[in-house]
Order: C-alpha cells, then sequence, then structure tokens
C-alpha cells in the first residue's frame, strides 16, 4: 500500500510541475488580453474653451424629402445645442473639465455622478459625427478598401444595409446602430441606447471606432415617419455621404 501510494504521490507531482507552467501562461495571457482591453490613452492637449455647438455642413432644409426641415432645426439647434449647453454645466468643477471630448468618452464611467456628463457628453459627439456623415442626395459608395471590406464582411453591400437596418429597427426606445472598425481592424455592427457610443471603452461590451451610425431617437424622424422607424432608416440611406464613410474607414485603419 504504502509502495502505491508513492506511486500515485509521484505521478500527481510530476503532473503538477509539467501543468503548473501551463496554467500559469494561460492566466498570464487571461491577464495580457484583459488589461489591452482597458488600456485608456493618454489625454490630448488641453482643452481651454467651452464646447460650442458646430454649424450644419449644409442649409436645414437640404436633406430633403428624406429629412424635413423642421425635423433638422429642432434636432441641430434644439436637441444638440442642449447636449453642448448641458456639458459645459455638467463638467465643472469635475476631473473632466478641461479635457477634450474624446478622453471624456475614453474615460466615462457608469457611476452615478458621472451620467450627466456621459449622457451629455455623448450626444454631443454622437451629433456631430451624424451631421458630417450625410450629404444632400447622397453620395456613392467609392471603390476601394471600404466597400471591399463591406464585401468581405457582409457577403454584399445589400447585404450589409440589411443587417445594419435590422440593428437599427431593433433597438428598444432610444439609442445608435453603429458600424466599426474594431481593435482588431475588422468591421463590426453593434448598438448602443440613449447617448453611448463605442468609443466609451469602460461602458461599451465592444469598444470600436465608429464609421457610419444612425441616430434612432424618436426626435430624429417623428415629425415625419411618425412611429415608423423603418421608414426612416429606409430614407436615411439616401443621403449617406459614403465618401466620408470610406475616409473615415480608412483613417481608423490607420489610427
Amino acid at each position: 500500500m504504502q509502495k502505491r501510494t508513492f506511486l500515485k504521490t509521484s505521478l500527481w507531482l510530476a503532473a503538477g510541475a509539467v501543468l503548473s507552467p501551463l496554467l500559469q501562461a494561460c492566466d498570464s495571457t487571461k491577464k495580457m488580453k484583459s488589461n489591452r482591453t482597458t488600456v485608456i490613452p493618454p489625454p490630448k492637449l488641453r482643452r481651454t474653451e467651452p464646447f460650442t455647438l458646430p454649424p450644419l455642413p449644409y442649409p436645414s432644409d437640404a436633406l430633403e424629402p428624406y429629412i424635413d426641415r423642421q425635423t433638422m432645426e429642432i434636432h441641430h439647434g434644439k436637441h444638440h445645442g442642449g447636449y453642448v449647453n448641458n456639458l459645459n454645466e455638467a463638467v465643472v468643477g469635475t476631473v473632466y473639465a478641461d479635457y477634450e471630448l474624446d478622453d471624456i468618452l475614453a474615460r466615462i464611467t457608469t457611476a452615478d455622478a458621472d451620467r450627466k456628463i456621459r449622457n451629455n457628453a455623448g450626444g454631443h459627439w454622437n451629433h456631430t459625427f451624424f451631421w458630417q456623415i450625410m450629404k444632400p442626395g447622397g453620395a456613392p459608395l467609392p471603390e476601394g478598401p471600404f466597400i471591399a471590406a463591406i464585401n468581405n464582411t457582409f457577403g454584399s453591400f445589400e447585404q450589409f444595409k440589411a443587417a445594419f437596418s435590422e440593428a437599427a429597427k431593433s433597438i428598444f426606445g432610444s439609442g445608435w446602430a453603429w458600424l466599426c472598425v474594431g481593435r482588431d481592424k475588422s468591421l463590426f455592427i453593434t448598438t448602443t441606447p440613449n447617448q453611448d457610443n463605442p468609443l466609451m471603452m469602460q461602458i461599451v461590451p465592444k469598444v470600436g471606432t465608429p464609421v457610419f451610425g444612425i441616430d434612432v431617437w424618436e426626435h430624429a424622424y417623428y415629425l415625419r415617419y411618425q412611429n415608423r422607424r423603418a421608414d426612416y432608416i429606409n430614407a436615411f440611406f439616401n443621403v449617406v455621404d459614403w465618401v466620408e464613410v470610406a475616409l473615415r474607414y480608412n483613417r481608423a485603419m490607420v489610427g
């Protein structure tokens, strides 16, 4: 019995000696992966002026008949303007007081004390992005890396459009649908509630750089489309500036 016990003990010790480095290596790999997903880039130079509402890149009626003038005036002047004003008030006396907008998004958390800053910083960034990826009459898809990535990822542009539209329609309540470049430089579709976006690396489950997106808050479409969100999403594709989207994709791939 003692000999048998000795042999068993020796075998377990030998196995442990072999497995221990492997387990440690796996644990180290997990930690490295975890650390990579939480690395926050150093802040840029500090901001010295208040946030301001950027003007629309086109007249407020330029996107008709797909997005009407009154919706654009309210959406830009009242809603976006409100996010800018509220953000300026919310950051006073906080660690974010002189942070650039991207740095606020990267560092914001789910803490209740951050909620007003989170909502209004996201609202300001999201809407500034949104106006810039639209253009009167839209712009066709350019040949090049972006359309190649769309085809490789989704099979075709029509399949991408269907998947993106379905994601946007599926959002419960208010939020955004996004096409992003991930950290591995692959494209992916995601959604965020309220005014969150994929740059909020301490909040969202998957971090990415948005290159295309749509606002599906009711204030973005209700005057013209009422409860017909699907009609609004379909109409939105008529005013997308795909040249701008492709440029954002190219920058994200080298960033």
